[in-house]
């Protein structure tokens, strides 16, 4: 665990906590540094963060403790859904407000129904270059690094779909979206297209992520509440989804006593369900066990990742 000026506890200090924490992002702090305050604050033994979210960028992170941590690969290809303002007039060398400018345009009289127009544009699938400053890798280095260099690489195209695009209202120069999209896009590069399909330039002033995969509404909770309820486990607790949450999409499949204790030991069994798909297993007590992989013809079924607690007093028995 990187540390932000106090001292790594070691491992054994650490409790075992399993869940997610759909945490409201504040601006200005990176994604990897919130997910150290909230391990900190939950003094958990193992965290990730799944669907980054940039310094400037506010809204849901959802952060995995412990054996969710194996689950949040599984929201990497999920849809995210964000609140947006362009800035027109400015296109700065990040696409965002904290780049330098490097190009100004006027800004033509624009009226709701233009830009609506121009917006109808971009919904559906399309392709996007991605911008330099990304965490994209080129030859083993970031973009943002190349960048910061000076450097500029060809970046190959990718498919990415702009599922709704919803116009919010304009202040001036300024302009509001609500967008849902795939994985993959850069909404800094929306942003810019929107804007160059308007006639100007321009960047993306303030952007906020309200919804990814299976988080649609989600309750989010601040970082200074987490922090503030740190040392209380009950209070930390309660703040926590359960793991299988994030693969509300994926169908369930219950096992029997025999079957379940099978797939603990990481062996395929006899079970129905849906022909080739991913399904969430869930034991003879009802407790989720994991995610498994259904056979062509749906009667046979192979653990993929074991989401319970196998070594400790929480490990599933038969």
């Amino acid at each position: 665990m990187s540390g932000e000026g106090a001292p790594a506890r070691p491992a054994a200090a650490r409790r075992q906590v399993d869940g997610i924490l759909l945490l409201d992002k504040p601006e200005g702090l990176s994604s990897n540094a919130a997910l150290q305050r909230v391990r900190r604050a939950f003094n958990a033994r193992k965290a990730g963060h799944t669907g980054s979210l940039d310094p400037l960028a506010s809204g849901l992170l959802p952060v995995c403790l412990g054996q969710a941590t194996k689950a949040s690969g599984l929201l990497l290809d999920a849809d995210k859904t964000y609140d947006v303002t362009i800035a027109l007039g400015e296109r700065t060398a990040t696409g965002d407000r904290e780049g330098e400018i490097v190009e100004r345009a006027t800004v033509p009289a624009l009226d709701p129904g233009a830009v609506r127009q121009a917006a109808a544009g971009f919904l559906g699938e399309q392709t996007q270059v991605p911008p330099m400053y990304s965490a994209l890798k080129h030859e083993g280095e970031r973009l943002y690094r190349l960048a910061r260099k000076g450097v500029e690489v060809e970046r190959a195209p990718r498919q990415v779909v702009i599922h709704r695009l919803d116009f919010q209202g304009m202040d001036g120069a300024q302009l509001r979206f609500e967008v849902r999209c795939s994985k993959g896009t850069y909404v800094r590069t929306l942003a810019e297209d929107i804007a160059r399909a308007l006639g100007t330039v321009g960047h993306v002033a303030r952007l906020r992520r309200l919804a990814l995969g299976p988080f649609a509404s989600p309750r989010m909770y601040e970082l200074a509440d987490v922090e503030a309820a740190a040392g209380n486990p009950g209070a930390l607790n309660a703040m926590l989804l359960a793991p299988d949450a994030a693969l509300a999409t994926l169908p369930a499949v219950h096992l029997g006593v025999e079957e379940q204790a099978y797939v603990l030991q990481g062996q395929p069994v006899f079970a129905t369900g849906p022909g080739g798909s991913k399904v969430r297993i869930y034991g003879s007590d009802g407790r989720f066990l994991g995610v498994g992989q259904m056979a062509p013809e749906g009667r046979r079924l192979a653990p993929d990742r074991i989401m319970v607690d196998l070594t400790g007093a929480g490990a599933a028995t038969a």
